[in-house]
């Protein structure tokens, strides 16, 4: 007799909706009976357990907002790639936003402020589609989440998503830089959706595995203490687009937050599953070509057989963290006592004061990393060949020779016996400076859209001079990239197997490893007189010089254009600009010394018959420049620029902007005021487009 089958679907409901399914095991011809209240009981504690858990991640994550500084009413940017993590994150971030904003009985609708990005790489053929896939999932978020255990409220809400699809220049990048470069252009689509809709803060899905990833994989290229320190939990990133807004040079900079450090990659997994909702895979980490994903097989492997080696390598890095963290403190408040940065773009150290601070060398390789990027304006961070000399040269007191390093010239100042130094730009480095020309912002309150992100990091910079630990309260400050395994080990971070397990992966990486020494081709065809970096401005145009200096310039409306040239009408003369026969252009390049020696020339009440170079011809015949250029004025305004050039020394003048006609002849010095042309009106301002030290950054 055949026995009576139980029914194959149980419906089960825990904590407020929870559905699961029952299927009774086979073994033997005759199934064998589970009592439901069994069952009932099983599934009820495994949904209690999962429930208090998820409420633990939802308090983790506000945590983390709240120290961030970021509010639910604020707008919110996402980065979606489909993944577990984002998916994770995306499920926080609308329960975060609704739970606090949504009123109890409002209809469902799009999450306000909450903006989801989708990067299509355009790397592979179902890209598009996977992109598209991903966007109708963030769309759907939460309509499925009235079936599960949702405490606060059943009603289903979505986010609004947007899907950024990548273009590249030659078809795809190179294949030995195909994951830097599909990060790069990763980020600069991120950056782009959130300047067209104006969200000024970023929410990234790293966690606490990419950061474990991330150390093995430093350590394997002896990465120090600082590089180990992993990925910042508030960041600012810089458009490489700018803008002329409100009389200044401005680029749209981005908050970067990372709320989920402290999560694992099991638990994202479980938040998903928990909300019941899908991910996709990128086939692309399961491949062994990829040292991220070698290193991620590695350290899942040995995390299943030993349970206190994830714990362990995280308070590793969290150690480290903090020293970064007083690293980045002392640094900045080193660069408050002892820096003086002028005007004109050049700065000042004064060394007896930084000798006397007796600041680590950690802290003192940072401060002088981070003023030499600022000076020279480079984003990219200066190598440790480069670090080593500008350590040794700032250890030798006083200072008596000079350094050209990582785009900047560094000598002792003039008169202070090498007590200071001068950190000056330099323009003959192998990478030409250019100019770029700036569009008005087509956003008229443009900064307010950002205004958000401004107020959050100044806030987050005053919380954290408060919490930053002392000398004595931080680890790691006199260890080498070699020996920060074993100084963890000493100080009981980690265990003996897990060091022995690190070194050993840590060796297998550095043997793959093969650097290239890559040769940057220098393009002579930038060069003006061994001087790079000279382009063509026309009236009215905004242009940033070396990225460096703001010049704006137009020509005046009190002069009158007489068919051949602009004449003053006070004077009856054409001026050496507009009498050269060519259209209204200047060139702008850096100062050289005979632009100096040429103001001298102007102020000899005697000066030598012109040369045929400073003669210009229009069709009523042949003007010489020395007519208009040796009047009253011009002499008087050339003696003041010499005088205000005294006290500038001759290495800061050489990464002055300085504006010469087509013929080469100098026409201004806008830093200085000086113009011999009277229907130009030009004026150049300092105005770096990278902060000092990179922007904010926050490893706490």
């Amino acid at each position: 007799m055949a026995p009576k089958l139980i029914p194959a679907f149980v419906s089960c409901v825990s904590g407020g909706g929870f559905t699961s399914a029952y299927r009774p095991r086979v073994s033997s011809p005759c199934v064998r009976l589970v009592r439901l209240d069994r069952c009932w009981c099983s599934r009820r504690q495994e949904a209690e357990e999962l429930s208090v858990h998820i409420n633990k991640f939802r308090e983790t994550f506000s945590k983390r907002m709240a120290q961030a500084g970021l509010e639910p009413h604020h707008r919110i940017a996402l980065g979606v790639s489909g993944g577990p993590d984002s998916m994770a994150l995306c499920v926080l971030a609308a329960e975060w936003k609704t739970r606090s904003l949504v009123p109890p009985g409002c209809r469902s609708g799009a999450v306000d402020g909450l903006l989801a990005i989708v990067v299509d790489h355009n790397l592979r053929v179902e890209s598009k589609e996977e992109a598209n896939l991903v966007r109708e999932r963030v769309s759907k978020l939460g309509k499925s989440w009235c079936l599960f255990s949702v405490p606060f409220s059943p009603r289903a809400h979505c986010i609004s998503c947007e899907v950024a699809h990548c273009q590249w220049k030659d078809g795809r990048p190179d294949s030995g830089r195909l994951q830097v470069s599909a990060r790069e252009m990763r980020y600069e689509m991120f950056h782009k959706i959130c300047s067209q809709h104006g969200f000024g803060i970023l929410l990234l899905a790293h966690h606490a595995d990419d950061q474990a990833e991330l150390f093995v994989l430093r350590l394997s290229r002896n990465s120090g203490v600082l590089g180990l320190a992993g990925m910042a939990f508030t960041s600012q990133i810089f458009s490489n687009y700018k803008y002329c807004h409100g009389g200044g040079a401005m680029s749209d900079v981005i908050l970067l937050v990372r709320p989920l450090l402290d999560f694992s990659k099991d638990d994202l997994y479980k938040i998903c599953r928990d909300r019941g909702q899908e991910w996709v895979e990128d086939p692309s980490n399961q491949s062994s070509l990829f040292v991220r994903n070698r290193i991620r097989k590695s350290l899942m492997q040995y995390s299943s057989s030993f349970e206190l080696f994830g714990l362990e390598l995280q308070a590793l890095i969290s150690s480290l963290r903090r020293t970064r963290a007083y690293v980045d403190h002392t640094s900045s408040k080193l660069i408050e006592e002892t820096v003086m940065i002028t005007e004109t773009g050049y700065a000042v150290i004064d060394l007896s004061a930084l000798q006397s601070s007796k600041v680590d060398d950690m802290c003192l390789a940072k401060f002088i990393s981070m003023l030499v990027q600022f000076i020279s304006q480079r984003h990219r961070p200066i190598r440790a060949n480069s670090l080593k000399l500008l350590l040794s040269y700032l250890c030798s007191f006083p200072c008596e020779t000079s350094l050209t390093v990582a785009g900047c010239y560094l000598c002792p100042a003039p008169g202070s016996k090498g007590t200071k130094v001068l950190v000056c730009c330099s323009v003959n480095c192998p990478l030409p400076s250019k100019m770029e020309f700036l569009c008005p912002s087509h956003h008229g309150n443009r900064e307010e859209l950002f205004r958000e992100s401004k107020e959050i990091v100044s806030k987050s910079i005053e919380k954290s001079r408060s919490i930053i630990s002392s000398r004595t309260e931080v680890d790691f400050m006199d260890a080498s990239s070699e020996s920060i395994l074993c100084e963890a080990r000493r100080l009981h971070l980690i265990s003996e197997s897990t060091l022995k397990f690190i070194s050993s992966l840590q060796q297998e990486e550095r043997d793959l490893f093969k650097p290239k020494s890559e040769k940057i081709p220098y393009d002579h065809s930038q060069e003006t007189n061994g001087i790079t970096g000279s382009e063509y401005i026309k009236p009215g145009q905004t242009v940033l010089f070396m990225n460096r200096f703001l010049i704006e310039w137009e020509l005046s409306k009190y002069f009158a254009c007489n068919g051949q040239g602009i004449v003053d009408e006070d004077a009856g003369k054409l001026c050496i600009f507009c009498a050269s026969g060519h259209e209204m252009t200047a060139k702008v390049r850096p100062m050289m010394e005979c632009d100096w020696l040429y103001l001298a020339e102007l102020t000899d009440p005697c000066p030598r018959e012109v040369s045929q170079d400073f003669s210009v011809s229009i069709e009523s015949g042949t003007v010489l420049a020395i007519e208009s250029l040796h009047n009253g004025h011009v002499r008087s305004c050339a003696r003041m620029t010499l005088q205000a050039l005294k006290s500038i020394p001759v290495a800061a003048r050489r990464s002055l902007p300085v504006l010469v006609n087509l013929e080469g002849v100098l026409l201004s010095i806008p830093s200085l005021c000086f113009k011999h042309c009277p229907c130009l009106q030009v004026s150049a301002r300092f105005n770096p487009i990278v902060p000092l030290g990179g922007g904010h950054s926050s490893f706490i």
